[in-house]
């Protein structure tokens, strides 16, 4: 029923931007009225207005989060809860006594919208809101409601209204394509919690799908866990390194950029300890989702979980992975080789490469050859600067200009969280992105894109607007200067906007399939495209400037960021196939033929060809086997994807508007509500087959022969 709710899936130019709406735009026929005026993007991000505009949002009035009018406080939780679980209540009863017909399907996507509305936006509040007693209260909102969705989910009678439809072949046949293909994912979300099961067997599913949920979030716990460790057991002068506890030495990570070998080697072996616990709950794990896929019919956790995708099956996966590792081997040995060198240079006593230097090494690789230092970069990216670029490139290619909107008191949650309104050139307004960009205390560090509230055609033949959060961990401004980015984070930035403007312009009639509610290997193909954009230099031209001079960003300055990335890039994708294989088989043919700590053993000396170092077991802290159980394939497939499609549509000109317009038309407007492959074909004019995604990944390996000969 809510399987696709709650998808959390990182200066002014004084140019004048094509397709921009002036201040105080209003609506014309067709357009979405606005009563607010707006300013421009890039000024929105600069410290001061920020504050002034704080000061100044009290004058609107006062409301909730996200201007939901109950959310001013922890409490009202609890009323948006209650409300949401009433409507709830009588659209079921609806869905029981409604013939056969889209009105079915209608039903049954406002339940959704109904508790989605409630459990995606408190999703967000449960990890992101700097007040504790917010923090809980959505919590508590999100198990409620996942409660409820439990038993919608083995609802017989409301189960048999659907199942009515879908066996009506006259009322099908009449439907349109997104319509029949919503009301079989809603049929799917039923068949995957066991519906068609005896009342028995149903309960075991709704029991194995809560302890499920319990293992998952002790497992994501566990997984962040430090490791202590006798003081005494290492050497005094390497100690500093880590946090001292009395007697004892926290390891809370592995120092992947630590310039002492021995600090690393130190690290990775005490953080990959062993847990027993963590082991159990690993184990425990693994076997109730097997149980759960079983039970309701499929052969692995793995089948069940790629129904659907791009990829359709664990076979599909395996032989893309395979095949990925086969073309890459060469390239990933001679890369091993040439840190090898590098650690026999800088280490002449300890050369031989272990899994603790990859990450090192490839650092100082890329350094040495390209002498890539961010802050050089980094005054050329003020964060004004990055949002006037993005602004200008939707612009250009999909008509699309961001506006900051002022917000009233109690809508934002940081006084820094900045509100953009989302316009079309002839469409009006799409919807709002909120940027909640800087770091702050208890702030998870992380880059994500959150859904709030999905886009819908609702009743009265209005759209519900969709609302997002992109969540970023950047610095604040300095005294000065604005806030700068490095590569990385302009990068990032990029990359999360790709998927807000999948949630803008999905803009399905249903809010089950809007947007980034979509198949995971195909949801990272907007944001990983968007990393395209950022690589060029014809994009990155039109915004990089210093902000003190003014003055652009040299082109082979870019040109060397770019092919820095390719340097031991074949090592560093032989690893993300090693973590997806591992991911497999751990969600294949169950009981496991070996211990998992065994099988990451065998998996690793297959698939990636640095030593397994005993006594550790980094399966304990893959925490992407919560969220991405048997789908880590995920972001390689969608890279592939990306990449055939930067190539074949926007590498000759990043700003053509009419490929724009088919990117919009065959890719993001369907959001979930269209097979994924066949949004590729559309788009490419082709089906893709494995040979096609694998030659496309390794493709992107090649030097570029100018950048070569230039810094030759």
């Amino acid at each position: 029923m809510l399987a696709g709710c709650r998808r959390a899936l990182p200066a002014a130019l004084g140019r004048a931007l094509r397709g921009r709406a002036p201040r105080g735009w209003a609506a014309g026929p067709g357009r979405r009225a606005v009563s607010t005026s707006w300013c421009p993007v890039g000024a929105a991000f600069d410290a001061k207005q920020q504050r002034q505009q704080l000061r100044g949002s009290a004058a609107g009035g006062e409301t909730g989060l996200f201007g939901v009018p109950e959310l001013s406080c922890p409490e009202g939780f609890q009323e948006a809860q209650d409300k949401a679980l009433q409507e709830s209540e009588q659209l079921v009863q609806k869905a029981c006594s409604t013939p056969p017909g889209p009105e079915t399907v209608v039903i049954f996507d406002q339940l959704s919208d109904g508790l989605c509305r409630v459990a995606d936006l408190a999703d967000f509040v449960k990890i992101a809101h700097p007040d504790f007693a917010f923090r809980e209260a959505a919590e508590e909102a999100c198990r409620n409601i996942g409660t409820v969705v439990e038993k919608l989910n083995t609802d017989v009678e409301l189960c048999q209204s659907l199942r009515r439809l879908l066996a009506n072949e006259t009322v099908m046949s009449s439907l349109d394509p997104e319509t029949r293909r919503v009301a079989e994912l809603f049929m799917f979300d039923f068949e995957i919690s066991g519906i068609h099961l005896d009342e028995e067997k149903r309960k075991k599913a709704v029991n194995l799908n809560v302890r499920i949920l319990d293992l998952c979030n002790e497992f994501l716990t566990g997984a962040h866990l430090p490791n202590k460790i006798d003081k005494h057991v290492l050497p005094d002068h390497i100690r500093y390194n880590f946090t001292a506890e009395g007697n004892y030495l926290q390891v809370a990570g592995l120092h992947a950029d630590c310039p002492d070998d021995l600090v690393r080697e130190a690290a990775y072996k005490i953080f990959l300890y062993p847990n027993a616990e963590q082991l159990r709950r690993l184990e425990e794990l693994l076997a109730s989702r097997n149980s759960l896929a079983q039970l309701v019919g499929y052969d692995t956790f793995a089948h069940r979980a790629l129904q659907g995708t791009m990829a359709k099956n664990p076979e599909t996966v395996r032989e893309f992975l395979e095949k990925l590792s086969d073309q890459l081997s060469k390239r990933t040995q001679k890369d091993f080789e040439m840190m090898t060198k590098m650690k026999m240079k800088l280490n002449p006593q300890n050369s031989k490469l272990m899994p603790w230097d990859h990450p090192y090494y490839s650092g100082v690789l890329r350094a040495e050859r390209y002498n890539i230092d961010p802050g050089l970069y980094c005054p050329f990216f003020s964060l004004g600067a990055c949002m006037e670029g993005l602004n200008s490139l939707f612009s250009q290619l999909l008509g699309i200009s961001l506006y900051a909107e002022q917000t009233q008191r109690g809508e934002v949650w940081s006084e820094d969280v900045r509100k953009l309104a989302v316009v079309h050139e002839t469409e009006g307004l799409l919807g709002y992105i909120y940027c909640d960009f800087f770091q702050r205390p208890d702030k998870p560090h992380q880059d994500c894109h959150f859904t709030v509230r999905g886009g819908r055609l609702k009743e009265n033949g209005e759209y519900q607007l969709p609302v997002v959060v992109l969540m970023l961990s950047l610095p604040h401004s300095s005294r000065g200067a604005p806030t700068l980015l490095s590569p990385g984070m302009m990068e990032n930035l990029f990359h999360e906007m790709g998927h807000a403007m999948h949630s803008m312009l999905g803009r399905t009639r249903y809010q089950h399939v809007t947007g980034t509610r979509c198949p995971t290997d195909f949801a990272e193909v907007p944001s990983i495209l968007m990393e395209y954009f950022a690589n060029d230099y014809r994009v990155v031209n039109q915004f990089a400037r210093h902000y003190k001079t003014g003055q652009p960003l040299p082109k082979n300055m870019v040109s060397r960021l770019c092919e820095s990335k390719k340097v031991c890039a074949a090592a560093d994708m032989q690893l993300q196939v090693f973590y997806a294989a591992l991911d497999q088989i751990y969600h294949g043919k169950h009981p496991l033929k070996k211990s998992t700590t065994e099988i990451l053993k065998e998996t690793q000396e297959k698939f990636y060809g640095l030593p397994y170092v005993p006594n550790t077991a980094w399966q304990l802290r893959f925490s992407h086997l919560v969220g991405y159980g048997a789908k880590y394939y995920s972001y390689l497939m969608s890279r592939a994807v990306a990449s055939m499609v930067w190539k074949q549509c926007f590498a000759q000109d990043p700003f053509d508007r009419a490929m724009g317009e088919r990117y919009r038309r065959e890719m993001l407007a369907h959001g979930g509500g269209k097979e994924p492959i066949l949004m590729v074909q559309g788009m490419l004019q082709k089906s893709p087959s494995v040979e096609d995604f694998v030659d496309a990944l390794v493709s992107d390996l090649d030097q570029d022969f100018e950048t070569f000969i230039m810094d030759s």
